[in-house]
């Protein structure tokens, strides 16, 4: 029996619709598997030691660099 054959029996039965539970709209279902933050400031630690490291690079680049 193939993959496809598994489902021959419930493929064309029509969707179930709920006479319970009303439809959820499509924002609400997207929200569902929106990313969310998981690790409160880590995103902000991120950006800040994104900024020193920038930081850190531009005094490097600006420093004059002495040949012996």
């Amino acid at each position: 029996m193939g993959k496809s054959d598994s489902y021959k029996d419930i493929i064309h039965l029509p969707h179930h619709q709920s006479t319970v539970h009303p439809q959820m709209s499509r924002a609400d279902r997207a929200a569902q598997f929106s990313p969310f933050a998981a690790l409160t400031g880590h995103e902000a630690a991120i950006r800040n030691t994104a900024e020193r490291v920038e930081q850190e690079r531009d005094s490097r680049e600006t420093e004059p660099v002495w040949e012996i």
